[in-house]
């Protein structure tokens, strides 16, 4: 069981939003908000250890974020696992009521208000939780020990491993699923096409979830 007070929240925003035309994803704007006010708004109440956001360039850009803006440690841009490493990085330095750390994407407007929790309690004996909705897992929502950090960071700069999926397959993950209603909870605005439909499916609620067994 992972608590409340030792969970910092990661939301990553180092994408270069190609499909969306190079613009940075979060700042666009849904309903009148951008979706990162939304993703703050959902994820922060979950973690008693505040929030960080992961980004590249002038942190300026992102206003009045409620926390630090974490660049990455690591050169190349190698992508997601960098912007964890930096947190889990930012967490054991400055943070050391922090036992995990949760990370979400900056572009997904819907997530789950018990995600923290329900990934906070998920059994099994492997590190990292996972969550997953119609049948596909979402690598970048999990919540992850900050223990973590060395072999991660082996990885990024020995190993030249850049893929989230092939680490956590390396230290295993307990999956949970979450049900599909009105809309998926883990909806990622990645093209215009996929703004659109989500301003025509502002849910009610967040889903609901379901237990699956761990991978690897």
């Amino acid at each position: 069981m992972v608590d409340r007070p030792h969970i910092l929240g990661l939301i990553l925003a180092g994408g270069l939003g190609r499909r969306m035309g190079g613009v940075d994803k979060p700042l666009l704007r849904l309903g009148g908000r951008t979706l990162l006010d939304r993703v703050v708004e959902r994820v922060g109440p979950q973690c008693g250890a505040g929030l960080a956001l992961s980004a590249n360039g002038d942190p300026a850009r992102f206003g009045v974020f409620p926390g630090p803006v974490l660049p990455d440690t690591v050169p190349g841009l190698p992508g997601p696992l960098a912007g964890l490493l930096a947190g889990l990085d930012f967490a054991a330095a400055q943070r050391p009521e922090v036992s995990h750390v949760l990370t979400v994407p900056g572009d997904a407007p819907f997530l789950p208000a018990d995600l923290a929790m329900r990934l906070g309690s998920a059994p099994g004996n492997v590190p990292i939780t996972l969550a997953a909705s119609g049948g596909r897992e979402h690598y970048t929502v999990a919540l992850w020990p900050v223990g973590l950090r060395g072999d991660l960071r082996r990885s990024l700069v020995e190993r030249d491993e850049r893929r989230v999926g092939a680490f956590i397959a390396r230290h295993g993950a307990t999956v949970l699923e979450w049900l599909v209603e009105r809309v998926d909870p883990f909806l990622n605005v990645n093209t215009p096409e996929d703004l659109a439909a989500a301003a025509e499916r502002e849910p009610d609620g967040a889903g609901r979830t379901a237990e699956r067994l761990p991978s690897a």
